[in-house]
């Protein structure tokens, strides 16, 4: 049970917030906010040395920043109180990072504090505005809630939990949508059918959803169940993150193409927790502009400035054998460890594996013969069908037998790949 005696004003003691369960942190953010800044007065604060200046924290900067400006003496550092309770990894701003972890502590150049503060897009200033939202009482979530009837409550909750429940049978890999969700077609795709399923053998959600649901909250349209599984997959990352905490761990990264041909790259994270086992989780699918070294880093660099993470803490990486991703020089590999000299590389067994056979079975002349002609074939095949295929997809457009839409209509030969030995078997 939440205690508010519990709360540490302390900044370098206190948890972060994310470390609190999800039900209370709003709570947790609303005392820390009426607590205020942790700032000791009248105390002396000791001296650093920067070259051949002293320098030391001034106590009149909390009349400058007094709002926000904190202070910890046993570490002698700075931090901010909006950033930590609302830390935010966007905005135009120096200097976050320090002024909710480790602490700020330049006192030569005490013009730091305006930069951190920043402009009014500055991360900073966001957060303020989130503190300033969370306590306005007219703008917070349960005072609208409790404006509604109790029976409004639970139809709504109903319906919420009716659709999560559906998408979560689907997230065990089940396709979420059908060609057309209207109610003409006679399959509307899984997630409308199952949830037809769930209401007739569940009267108090058949009462509330579907045709007996409001229409604007019925909880069933694409963009709702993108945030439901959006929610889901944060909550999930949060836990990982959580379970790491401020421990080291290892990346694997992957690259692969979608339906839709866009390139994309894989994060998957390997550490050991409380226990001493090793735990391997995907953290994330990210879309790269291309398959360079370069946009791999970028990509690394943004997901782990979304998720609290730093290079500093990875002890190992593990690819393919691709160019782009362990060369000698500008690769991704070679990137990550001029950040951090202290990270071992290991190549992918299975990726090894999938290059040996490879290897073997070109060494077999009819075997490599018989792959080349159906990679010929392919190539051919592929230009003959190709144009003929847009014709018959621009007809069919045009008179609705088909849907448009990312990732529709780009069915193509498989093709063997040297990194895949099950593509083989595909192609064939």
């Amino acid at each position: 049970e939440f205690n508010l005696e519990d709360i540490i004003s302390d900044p370098r003691l206190r948890p972060k917030i994310s470390h609190y369960d999800v039900n209370i942190r709003d709570q947790i953010r609303r005392t820390y906010w009426l607590k205020g800044p942790c700032q000791p007065r009248n105390h002396t604060y000791p001296f650093r040395e920067f070259g051949k200046e002293s320098c030391r924290f001034v106590e009149s900067w909390f009349n400058l920043h007094g709002t926000w400006l904190e202070y910890n003496i046993a570490k002698d550092a700075a931090f901010c109180l909006y950033c930590y309770i609302f830390k935010h990894d966007h905005g135009d701003q120096r200097g976050g990072d320090a002024f909710v972890t480790e602490g700020f502590t330049n006192w030569r150049k005490r013009e730091r504090l305006q930069v951190h503060v920043g402009a009014h897009d500055s991360a900073h200033n966001i957060a303020l505005g989130k503190c300033l939202a969370l306590m306005n009482e007219k703008s917070h979530i349960t005072v609208a809630l409790s404006k509604q009837t109790n029976e409004t409550q639970i139809e709504y909750r109903t319906r919420l939990t009716a659709s999560i429940d559906v998408i979560r049978l689907l997230l065990q890999g089940l396709p979420f949508r059908g060609q057309d969700e209207s109610e003409k077609f006679k399959n509307q795709g899984n997630f409308l059918e199952f949830l037809e399923f769930l209401s007739n053998h569940n009267e108090s959600v058949q009462k509330v959803v579907l045709t007996n649901a409001p229409e604007n909250l019925k909880l069933t349209s694409p963009q709702i169940q993108k945030d439901i599984v959006g929610a889901i997959a944060s909550e999930i990352r949060e836990a990982i993150i959580s379970e790491i905490g401020d421990g080291l761990f290892s990346i694997l990264i992957d690259e692969s193409r979608d339906v839709s041909v866009k390139e994309q790259m894989t994060s998957i994270l390997r550490y050991m927790d409380d226990k001493d086992c090793v735990i391997k989780r995907f953290l994330a699918i990210v879309h790269v502009l291309d398959t360079t070294s370069s946009s791999h880093k970028t990509a690394i660099d943004m997901l782990f400035s979304t998720h609290g993470l730093s290079i500093s803490r990875i002890r190992g990486q593990g690819y393919d054998g691709a160019s782009n991703m362990r060369g000698e020089f500008n690769d991704l590999k070679s990137l990550i460890i001029r950040e951090n000299k202290a990270i071992f590389y290991v190549h992918c067994f299975s990726h090894q594996l999938q290059l040996t056979l490879v290897t073997v079975a070109k060494n077999d002349v009819q075997v490599a013969l018989l792959f080349n002609l159906v990679a010929s074939l392919s190539n051919i095949v592929g230009d003959i069908l190709r144009e003929k295929e847009a014709a018959r997809l621009t007809k069919a457009l045009g008179s609705d037998e088909v849907t448009s839409g990312q990732g529709l209509n780009q069915e193509t030969l498989k093709r063997a790949g040297e990194t895949r030995w099950g593509s083989h078997y595909g192609a064939l």
